[in-house]
């Protein structure tokens, strides 16, 4: 017999494209003590990584259950961006014997959060023009791929239409940027925002900065952010100028886009670990390097997600709200 009530909790899902979180929810309350982390490599696609977490938790008989994917969801199919899985409805039953199923892109997720998330793991990095309430949010992940959606909020209830604008052009607004395009083209065919704004487009920076200098290095996204916090590596520390500046750029162009009055969040790791250099590296002014539209910019606040939950807590959000329509 489980040691969970049958019927009571909801199972959650982050599939990243490295790690899988998943988790008990109560309402919009993850249980921190049914947390659990699971290495991708380790299994040969969702379904067996779920059956293993319901094993673990006592064979938990859940009421519903939410997988947020880091990837296109399209008919109730999720497939993964940068590992060859996908989930659809009936496999995500058949793994959790869960009466209700849905499958999120991962940002949708993250915008069925906002609202829901401990204040004090949302750091403000600009500020903005007070919102009316239920004015539109943007969410922007960084982290292993790039992507983002706008949160909308009416009488009916929370929209967070899918996108997939980690694989739009990159913008190019000087020779630097150009040139830059010009060699993730060679190695791609095509430059997409995603291309450079990630973990492994930091590393492809660094390389270009070196392919610039003569001297072509590799180096893992870590030891950049190493180099560049102890102030040992002087292309580290350009290699996060370039990035924080286009993460401006690109940021500031989603928001002309959706006009988040309601703010802009920044979500993933490597957002997170970019966090200490945004102000020093000039984010705030690439953001509203907009013309003439400068000013109109200052409407919208920038703020960073510290809570690594936030797609659980997401998804459970997302049942929750379904739950009573």
């Amino acid at each position: 017999m489980s040691r969970h009530p049958a019927n009571k909790y909801s199972l959650v899902a982050d599939i990243g494209g490295t790690n899988t979180r998943v988790a008990l929810a109560q309402s919009t309350r993850i249980i921190p003590e049914t947390v659990r982390k699971y290495s991708n490599s380790k299994f040969p696609g969702l379904e067996t990584v779920l059956r293993r977490y319901v094993e673990e938790e006592d064979n938990v008989d859940c009421t519903s259950a939410c997988v947020a994917v880091a990837g296109p969801v399209r008919n109730g199919v999720g497939e993964l961006t940068n590992l060859d899985w996908t989930i659809d409805n009936e496999t995500l039953v058949r793994a959790t014997r869960a009466e209700r199923v849905a499958i999120l892109n991962d940002l949708q997720a993250q915008g069925h959060a906002l609202g829901h998330l401990d204040p004090s793991k949302v750091k403000q990095i600009i500020s903005g023009a007070t919102a009316r309430p239920g004015a539109t949010q943007l969410v922007i992940g960084v982290g292993t791929g790039f992507n983002a959606a706008a949160v909308i909020d009416n009488d009916h209830g929370r929209f967070v239409p899918p996108s997939e604008c980690g694989h739009a052009n990159l913008p190019i607004r000087n020779d630097e940027e150009l040139r830059l395009c010009q060699y993730v083209e060679s190695a791609h065919g095509f430059p997409a925002v995603e291309d450079v704004l990630s973990g492994r487009g930091l590393e492809r920076v660094y390389r270009w900065l070196g392919h610039e200098a003569g001297d072509e290095r590799e180096m893992a996204a870590a030891e950049i952010m190493e180099g560049v916090n102890e102030g040992a590596d002087d292309r580290a520390a350009e290699a996060v100028r370039f990035f924080v500046r286009m993460l401006g750029t690109v940021a500031g162009n989603l928001s002309l886009i959706h006009l988040p009055f309601g703010g802009v969040y920044l979500i993933g790791g490597v957002a997170r670990a970019m966090t200490p250099h945004l102000d020093r590296f000039g984010f705030e002014t690439a953001f509203r390097d907009k013309g003439r539209f400068a000013g109109f910019m200052g409407n919208f606040s920038v703020s960073v997600i510290e809570d690594d939950f936030a797609a659980l807590i997401g998804c459970a959000s997302f049942l929750a709200a379904s739950a009573k329509a």
